[in-house]
């Protein structure tokens, strides 16, 4: 696969994963004594989401990383995608103008 396919799926599949990472850790954590792990979980998750995509597309870190250093630039990856979901979602259930 060339890097530019290898590029192009990893961002669709970490921008996916990002904007539906916390609804679902929300789903999941939703109860009296489990509501302030929803952030942590959806991070943690989100953090190991993009150190896989990364070590399994090497063309999202550096040429010629190893792969310790293609999973720390995956799980930063993987922590902008959860930030780019939440912004997603905050627009999209309040609109530009905010809620």
């Amino acid at each position: 696969m060339t890097p530019t396919a290898q590029r192009v799926i990893g961002i669709v599949v970490l921008l996916v994963t990002g904007m539906l990472s916390l609804p679902v850790s929300a789903f999941l954590l939703d109860g009296q004594g489990t509501e302030n792990w929803i952030i942590p979980v959806q991070l943690l998750a989100m953090a190991a989401t993009g150190a896989v995509v990364t070590v399994a597309l090497p063309a999202l870190a550096r040429e010629g990383a190893t792969t310790g250093r293609r999973a720390r630039t995956g799980m930063w990856w993987g922590l902008l995608a959860a930030l780019v979901g939440v912004l997603v979602s905050w627009f999209a259930l309040n609109g530009i103008s905010g809620a």
